[in-house]
């Protein structure tokens, strides 16, 4: 169990004045109250995150093919912030949440399902690479969309983004990409703006085929590069790659947490934890959840089987401050600075990580 009262938390958040941290429950539809549920189903632990508790008896359940998954006894896993929508999903049994002090179950896959989603991986890293050879000045938001959209639709997969709609949105999400520019960190909308020389664009992508998704994300520059630019994106990626270095067998999910936080911080950069990684699989967003900050040695247990989405996010500027915009979905940087995401789907196996979205690099 939770060794600390992560809704305590919040609430001091709220008296020391710092609304933009707060809404981090919002894995599921009940998030508006600061944040609108992410794509990326994070409870914002921000620099506790990997920290709750010692979960070396978490539930896990793994199974053999074709089988359904055995429902273990569930671990009473406190978090405050986690006011879900999930339900006990009744095609496989597994309990992937409840509502107030949510129960939280971790599914295993077997190497054939690890193979299974690294099909869609294949998808996803193909839309990532036609996408980026589109991207050009004068190229819109929209129209990269509809590139990636037709890749998907050939690939015989379908997008895991579009038509998602949380409870509080007017209408479903209306892309298969987020496509965000400068100072949107996540989230993007693929809308009518055309690229200009020197934007710096973060491109996110799930696909899923044969009822198994993967996720990926990218940010490059269009046209001219800065400097600057190429720095944040850079140790973006050094913190991407050490999180996946430390996703091994026997580690723990703050050991993948806190690689990544020590490189963001070495470089002076703000760190946004609110919005992380995520368990994958037969669903976009299962449990647990990747922070990109915390302690090592603690949190989820790392075994063979696990697969997760690891994807970190910096901001140019050092404070760790960021806004939804008026659009419901875009994450601002809180004081205009550039913003960089990057993201691979990610198999624990025994033999070390296993990169499902290989060809993005």
């Amino acid at each position: 169990m939770c060794v600390r009262n992560l809704v305590d938390d919040v609430r001091e958040d709220v008296v020391k004045g710092h609304p933009e941290h707060i809404g981090h429950g919002s894995d599921g539809e009940e998030g508006r109250r600061g944040y609108p549920p992410p794509f990326d189903l994070a409870q914002g632990f921000r620099r506790n995150a990997g920290s709750c508790g010692d979960v070396g008896d978490a539930p896990f359940s793994a199974r053999p093919p074709q089988h359904l998954a055995e429902v273990l006894p569930a671990l009473p896993f406190r978090s405050g912030q986690r006011h879900s929508h999930h339900v006990r999903d009744t095609n496989t049994g597994i309990v992937i949440g409840t509502t107030e002090g949510c129960f939280e179950m971790v599914e295993l896959k077997t190497p054939g399902e690890i193979d299974a989603m690294a099909a869609a991986g294949r998808v996803v890293a193909t839309v990532h690479a036609t996408v980026r050879a589109h991207a050009a000045v004068g190229v819109s938001l929209k129209e990269l969309d509809d590139v990636a959209h037709d890749v998907i639709r050939a690939a015989g997969a379908t997008s895991s983004f579009l038509g998602y709609q949380p409870g509080f949105a007017s209408s479903p999400y209306p892309g298969v990409l987020n496509t965000s520019v400068n100072d949107v960190m996540l989230h993007g909308l693929p809308t009518a703006y055309r690229l200009r020389d020197g934007d710096l664009l973060g491109v996110d992508c799930g696909a899923h085929i044969d009822g198994w998704h993967a996720d990926a994300a990218t940010t490059f520059i269009v046209g001219n590069p800065d400097p600057a630019d190429e720095k944040l994106i850079e140790t973006t990626e050094r913190m991407l790659h050490a999180g996946i270095d430390a996703a091994r067998p026997g580690g723990r999910m703050g050991d993948i947490s806190h690689a990544m936080e020590v490189i963001g911080r070495a470089a002076g950069y703000g760190i946004q934890s609110d919005f992380g990684g995520h368990g994958i699989g037969r669903a976009m967003h299962e449990e647990p959840f990747v922070p990109n900050e915390g302690r090592p040695g603690r949190g989820w247990p790392l075994r063979p089987g696990l697969v997760i989405a690891i994807e970190p996010s910096l901001m140019a500027g050092s404070h760790d401050h960021y806004y939804i915009a008026d659009d419901g979905w875009s994450i601002r940087t809180g004081d205009g600075s550039r913003g960089a995401h990057v993201e691979h789907t990610v198999a624990i196996t025994d033999d070390g990580p296993r990169i499902l979205t290989a060809h993005l690099d």
